[in-house]
């Protein structure tokens, strides 16, 4: 990753998001939570990184909503509106080390968190650490196979986000879901475009989004993923009336003096 603190990478995205072609794929990925967001229930959700200059959990049903940066993101001003407006409780903290208690949050919202941080695997740790079982996470992340993979190659080394991330597999990201127990719900690409700024060619090329939703879904730009959170229940075994020696008792252990008086009482 050549981005550097996180404070001021994460300064620049809202930047980007707030410019050409990032105006763009905020609308497209505020359409899709629109659409995924309504789905998911429970009490409490959390927003996990600020981007957007819309509220982009309107749509959700759930009554307790908490949005999380690292840095002092009421300061833009459709934050500072839906707080007061509709009571969003702001948090200040570091995705890989939540302030929040276990299991209990039920739904969970990473916007292009993973791609700028050092440790992903630690994130999604905490993700599992603190959603409940049956809890759904939604990841947004941006796509290496796309096209938006050469504004990665050709700027990049500028150190400015979100090139200067390290963008991550849609089956990777899968992978490691599963690894820690996830059930994969939903995956969809989106954005098949270049990623340039100039609006009347972005217009000409809007046929593209058609043909890459049809024929090559895996090379969109960017891409979202709904999984649930699985919790393995145990088996209730009978004890044993008559109880027998243990055979994990170690041979080295077979003459230790608490080993043969308990054998001598029972004789």
């Amino acid at each position: 990753m050549r981005c550097g603190k996180h404070e001021e990478t994460r300064r620049q995205l809202r930047k980007w998001y707030r410019r050409y072609p990032g105006k763009w794929l905020a609308e497209e990925e505020m359409r899709i939570l629109d659409d995924v967001l309504p789905d998911l229930f429970g009490y409490n959700l959390l927003q996990l990184g600020v981007s957007y200059q819309d509220d982009c959990l309107a749509k959700s049903k759930i009554p307790s909503q908490y949005v999380m940066d690292i840095d002092d993101a009421p300061s833009i001003e459709h934050l500072r509106e839906c707080i007061v407006n509709r009571k969003i409780r702001y948090l200040r903290g570091i995705p890989e080390q939540l302030p929040i208690v276990s299991d209990s949050l039920d739904v969970m919202l990473l916007s292009h968190n993973l791609e700028f941080t050092s440790d992903p695997h630690q994130v999604l740790r905490e993700v599992d650490r603190v959603l409940i079982p049956e809890g759904h996470v939604v990841i947004l992340g941006f796509n290496p196979w796309g096209l938006w993979m050469w504004g990665a190659i050709f700027w990049g080394w500028r150190k400015r986000a979100p090139w200067c991330g390290r963008f991550l597999r849609c089956g990777r990201l899968r992978d490691w879901l599963q690894l820690l127990g996830f059930e994969i719900v939903d995956i969809r690409g989106y954005f098949y475009r270049p990623p340039f700024s100039n609006k009347r060619l972005m217009e000409k090329l809007s046929f593209i989004e058609r043909i890459g939703h049809r024929f090559w879904p895996l090379f969109s730009g960017a891409y979202c993923i709904v999984a649930k959170k699985r919790v393995a229940t145990l088996t209730a075994i009978r004890p044993r009336w008559r109880p027998r020696r243990s055979r994990l008792i170690a041979p080295e252990l077979a003459g230790n003096s608490s080993v043969s008086n308990l054998d001598s009482h029972k004789k």
